[in-house]
């Protein structure tokens, strides 16, 4: 197949001729006449690789530098799948899922995803911590990392908290604590070309520069953030080398950080040293994606070790005094009495294992690592698992909880007929039904979650939300 809409910004062309030299480019400019393969990963919080690809009616092929991710055909539609909804995969460019991969962290890690949105390589950070350990993934446009927190409630992530805010804003909050962090930094979008051709008809060469400024204004922070032995990834989706191999160069030429070897499989382009304005050899150990010698979009990663004990000592802002102002307080046994009483009546197995706290009128856990004195120092999309809102003398559950839960982990639940019956549900139509069940009710598709139902009189009223369900299968 191939995309004759797509046009190249002359510059760009010019620059990576230069780059790449004669015969190079040409291999270069010809990947940009055929559609890519599109990538899913699935979801090891909910489903193996096995038991995702039984779910999905599509031919897959496996991506060499991920586990757990396929190929798919570019003419799929995997969105419009059960097990979309159900959160077996998620989809994802299969480029996109190599920094994650890098960092690696293990389950218990204190992780930063500094720049976070949509949340493909949080929900993938999250898979490898297995719910285990503080997962932040903080993204700065509001807007954003409302689809963030979307895509987080649909993977069924525990451990996770979601703030809006800067870099700078994150420090105060979290101080020097984390072990690892990712920074897919906002970048000038070269390597999205061929996936995106609006990103090449918005490009322009001063957008290279004023990328690079604002990367390494970020990198500069993140120093605050990351712990001494802590790692990091800095990837990009361009190839500029000033966006790439010279903000490696940077970081090691600081003294504080020394790069580390990415041995993933498939990726057999490495930095280029002679794109640094030093010469800096240790680029070589970050790994390039380049469309003429990888099946994935254009990409830049690199892994960093933290030598240096510089800010070590940063500690969160406490202050007694903005707790006793903020909305925050510690759940008491009387505010979970009705949340007792629907988890007793839903004989939910399921059990409340971090700190429960009240914001308003809604109940969260915070995940292991988040104190309650951290929680007047950040802007919060999500400081935690949303569990449900206390209503007038009753406990709602949240879509968050039913899309957490395991099958076997509580009593009330409904298993569909067939996927008919769970594309009605998705519609938000009732679903009718012969037996004893009723109040609130766990849908349930091949065993996973779509969402909750309230039972009574032979009908399950729908309790998706309206923003979840779809038009036709």
């Amino acid at each position: 197949m191939t995309d004759k809409s797509l046009t190249l910004p002359e510059a760009f062309l010019e620059r990576m001729s230069e780059l790449l030299g004669e015969e190079e480019f040409e291999r270069f400019l010809k990947s940009y006449r055929h559609v890519p393969k599109k990538g899913l990963r699935a979801n090891t919080l909910k489903a193996s690789v096995s038991e995702m690809i039984s779910c999905i009616p599509f031919e897959t092929q496996p991506i060499p530098w991920c586990d757990t991710g396929v190929y798919i055909d570019a003419e799929e539609r995997p969105g419009k799948q059960l097990a979309y909804n159900a959160g077996l995969f998620y989809v994802q460019e299969p480029s996109a899922m190599i920094p994650a991969a890098a960092l690696s962290p293990n389950p218990g890690d204190r992780v930063l995803d500094l720049c976070a949105a949509p949340g493909g390589k949080t929900t993938q950070l999250a898979c490898a911590l297995e719910n285990q350990g503080l997962l932040v993934a903080n993204e700065v446009v509001k807007s954003r990392a409302k689809i963030l927190a979307s895509n987080v409630e649909r993977m069924g992530i525990e451990n996770a908290v979601i703030t809006n805010m800067r870099p700078d804003q994150l420090v105060a909050a979290f101080g020097c604590t984390f072990d690892k962090i990712l920074v897919d930094a906002p970048c000038s979008g070269e390597g999205m070309f061929r996936k995106d051709p609006a990103v090449a008809d918005a490009w322009d060469p001063d957008r290279v520069a004023d990328c690079a400024r604002r990367q390494k204004k970020m990198l500069e922070t993140v120093d605050q953030l990351l712990k001494p032995g802590g790692e990091l990834v800095y990837s990009t989706c361009t190839f500029a080398p000033e966006e790439d191999e010279q903000m490696v160069e940077y970081l090691v030429e600081s003294g504080k950080y020394q790069t580390l070897p990415i041995e993933l499989g498939g990726l057999s382009d490495r930095g280029r040293p002679a794109w640094t304005k030093h010469g800096c050899a240790d680029v070589a150990e970050a790994v390039r994606i380049m469309p003429h010698r990888a099946e994935g979009e254009g990409h830049f990663v690199a892994k960093l070790l933290k030598v240096s004990s510089e800010a070590g000592d940063v500690k969160p802002a406490f202050s007694k005094k903005k707790f006793k102002k903020s909305l925050w307080r510690r759940a008491s046994k009387r505010d979970l009495a009705d949340y007792r009483q629907f988890a007793e009546a839903a004989d939910l197995s399921w059990d409340i294992l971090g700190t429960p706290v009240i914001f308003k009128d809604q109940l969260y856990v915070l995940p292991e690592g988040l104190s309650m004195g951290q929680l007047p120092l950040a802007k919060w999309v999500r400081p935690g698992l949303l569990i449900g809102t206390f209503k007038k003398g009753r406990f709602e559950p949240s879509h968050t909880l039913a899309m957490t839960l395991k099958r076997d982990e509580i009593q009330s639940a409904y298993d569909f007929k067939d996927d008919g019956e769970a594309y009605a549900y998705m519609k938000g139509e009732p679903i009718p039904y012969h037996g004893d069940l009723k109040g609130w009710t766990l849908m349930c598709w091949h065993g996973y979650p779509l969402g909750w139902g309230k039972a009574s009189d032979g009908t399950v009223k729908n309790h998706l939300p309206k923003g979840l369900r779809i038009l036709k299968k």
